[in-house]
């Protein structure tokens, strides 16, 4: 990538995520946890970083304070080196009373920083998805075929494409159309068996998108994907990018090749979760070439006390007293008593699972505590009468109340 490309990241970070209720009650979907350690807007932002990309806002909005301190407390980079921050940026209300109504107008109504900073690229990415890139690589493409905007686009099974934004491109990548989910995909170049659908993610020349958002208010239109990018087609230089053509150093043999997943509902969240897991899973968030970089917990390490545990994740600070997990993926300081059976489960920070209680096909948002001998997951009619569940029989737990760990209980009757 040229050194003189000045390149600054406007990450959409404000998204409600109404799918993952009851899991965004309390935050924003950027900021539900992910993982044994991680928070879904690690993904985007460890991309960017390990791309090189290092001048970031940060736009956010819907229930923003949790992302907020996570932010804080994660992501500061060096501030006595120039073009270097990951600044928070909530709404402003400089154009008018109003928040951001669309992804278009939330980089609009900070056109002012754009302006500050005079770059010569503008990424605009989403914060909700779990995938590995090399932003440089769509910059080079980019570049390359002095594109104004480049979309970059997920190779899909043609019979899956339906349920996707479809990018109709011809064998150079230029962008000939936007379809919307349409019935009969076209097929991407040279690979009929597939079709491009778009990531949500853009890369513009800044004139090119200072002038494009500015036509796009004057119209009323507040959408990248609906509004500003179909518009660039017909007198325009849009490209999309082949997501499926990027390489980061590090992967394995045995990983999905292109992993990217939108979890945007409650069983694609869960099923994100189960790929992590295995001796060989298909996205293995070890990789020490390209890490997703998260908070720095200074907490203890996990203890296991005649406990069975196979094929799980354990976060620091947890306490497995004489339980079984199977399959399971277990954030900080939870602790489980004597007796306890977790099976394929999600169980956030914070939560107390106590003796012989046993879970199956469960999340279980942080603060809870599970009683004495209770069943989750085992009587669909009970689950339902008390908790969410999916349709593919997930049963979802709120958020709690802050209780402290009681580890008193452990070597006790309780």
């Amino acid at each position: 990538m040229p050194t003189k490309q000045k390149i600054l990241a406007m990450v959409m970070a404000g998204g409600e995520g109404s799918r993952l209720h009851p899991l965004t009650a309390e935050r924003s979907k950027p900021s539900v946890p992910f993982g044994a350690r991680y928070r879904i807007v690690d993904f985007a932002l460890s991309n960017l970083v390990n791309s090189g990309i290092h001048s970031i806002y940060l736009l956010v909005q819907y229930k923003s304070q949790s992302l907020i301190e996570h932010v804080r407390k994660a992501w500061v980079l060096p501030p006595t080196l120039p073009g270097h921050y990951i600044t928070v940026v909530p709404p402003q209300m400089r154009t008018g009373q109003e928040w951001f109504q669309g992804t278009s107008d939330a980089v609009f109504q900070n056109l002012n920083l754009i302006r500050q900073h005079s770059p010569d690229l503008v990424l605009v990415f989403g914060a909700d998805h779990i995938y590995r890139m090399d932003v440089r690589q769509m910059v080079e493409f980019h570049l390359e075929r002095g594109a104004e905007a480049t979309v970059s686009a997920l190779p899909v099974p043609l019979a899956e494409a339906s349920a996707f934004g479809v990018i109709d491109a011809d064998e150079r990548g230029r962008i000939r159309g936007f379809l919307e989910k349409p019935e009969q995909p076209p097929a991407m170049p040279g690979r009929p068996s597939h079709a491009y659908a778009s990531m949500g993610n853009y890369l513009f020349r800044t004139e090119v998108l200072v002038q494009a958002l500015m036509e796009a208010h004057e119209r009323g239109e507040n959408d990248f994907g609906r509004h500003v990018l179909p518009r660039l087609v017909a007198g325009g230089r849009l490209y999309a990018y082949d997501f499926g053509q990027n390489r980061i150093p590090g992967i394995r043999d045995y990983e999905e090749p292109g992993y990217w997943r939108d979890v945007g509902t409650l069983d694609a969240f869960y099923e994100a979760h189960m790929d992590v897991l295995g001796l060989e899973p298909r996205f293995d968030v070890f990789n020490a070439l390209w890490p997703i970089i998260s908070s720095n917990y200074q907490g203890p390490v996990a203890r296991f006390i005649d406990a069975r545990v196979d094929n799980s994740m354990i976060s620091a600070g947890c306490l497995i007293n004489g339980a079984t997990i199977r399959n399971s993926v277990l954030r900080r300081e939870v602790v489980v008593e004597p007796g306890a059976e977790i099976e394929d489960c999600i169980i956030m920070d914070h939560v107390l699972i106590r003796r012989g209680a046993r879970l199956r096909r469960a999340i279980v948002d942080r603060d809870n505590i599970i009683d004495w001998n209770e069943r989750i997951g085992h009587d669909p009619d009970q689950d339902r009468a008390r908790y969410h569940v999916t349709a593919s029989g997930i049963v979802v737990l709120p958020e709690g109340q802050p209780f402290g760990m009681l580890r008193t209980s452990f070597g006790q009757d309780s």
